[in-house]
């Protein structure tokens, strides 16, 4: 068994590496397509004038699903430029270029106005920039009564084994109870909609399970590279914590609104 000490972070590999594994998933983080869909159902305010941003939105799996149950048009946006590459590719093979546009930026540095926005969605990515901070930077672009919708990585219990809490205050210190992220959405100006956790298939069935094939590609082709073995053996880590300990913690979608 590997312990957390002797795995790196996520964080200490090199980002190009970190792209090209995760790019030869469909999604880079737990998910589903209903999963997407349920957290659409609660929001009520979108209209073929609507504008959508997708933030950290990777490949692009949860965009062409909005695209395609949502109106309005939707930004994506990336800070890889492979991602987006991907996702625009995609895009165009479904037809849906004009109702998506995928930009490469930064989630501090959004290319909007104040008040443009009409729903903000960030599926397993408000991470990068810090669930408080995100939400609190993120709510001058929408307009009041817009609404956003986060998945966020958050603990269901507040007695986290030890082995598992020093594995994710390596990688993510900011994870905290799903009633505390919820006091911090509402701190921020926004009345909560709705929250609830995503299915244990989101992690197993959709993010660990792919990755298996895309191990073996990676490995292949990086064969003898100590960084491409580590950053495999850090995701193989990751889902044994997960296998042991999904009672702990998982993925909790926020809804809110901006008031």
């Amino acid at each position: 068994m590997i312990m957390a000490e002797e795995t790196q972070s996520i964080h200490e590999f090199d980002f190009n590496l970190i792209c090209e594994y995760f790019s030869h998933l469909e999604r880079q983080g737990p998910g589903s397509p209903e999963v997407t869909l349920k957290a659409l159902s609660f929001i009520d305010n979108l209209n073929d004038e609507s504008q959508i941003a997708d933030l950290g939105c990777g490949t692009g799996g949860q965009t062409l699903i909005l695209a395609r149950a949502a109106p309005g048009t939707i930004t994506a946006i990336d800070l890889f430029p492979q991602f987006i590459n991907i996702l625009n590719e995609n895009t165009a093979k479904q037809g849906l270029q004009d109702r998506i546009k995928g930009v490469v930026g930064s989630m501090d540095q959004l290319p909007f106005s104040a008040g443009q926005l009409d729903m903000i969605w960030s599926e397993g990515a408000i991470y990068n920039i810090g669930f408080e901070r995100g939400l609190k930077e993120w709510r001058t672009f929408l307009k009041t009564g817009g609404h956003i919708a986060v998945s966020e990585l958050s603990y269901f219990r507040d007695d986290p084994p030890a082995e598992l809490d020093a594995f994710w205050q390596t990688e993510y210190p900011d994870i905290d109870m799903v009633s505390s992220n919820l006091a911090k959405l509402e701190k921020a100006g926004y009345a909560p909609v709705a929250t609830f956790l995503l299915p244990e298939k989101c992690w197993t069935d959709n993010f660990f399970v792919p990755q298996k094939a895309a191990q073996e590609v990676f490995l292949r082709k990086y064969n003898g590279n100590k960084a491409a073995e580590d950053l495999v053996a850090n995701q193989k880590h990751e889902s044994e914590l997960y296998s042991r300990y999904k009672q702990y913690y998982g993925y909790a979608f926020y809804i809110g609104r901006k008031y």
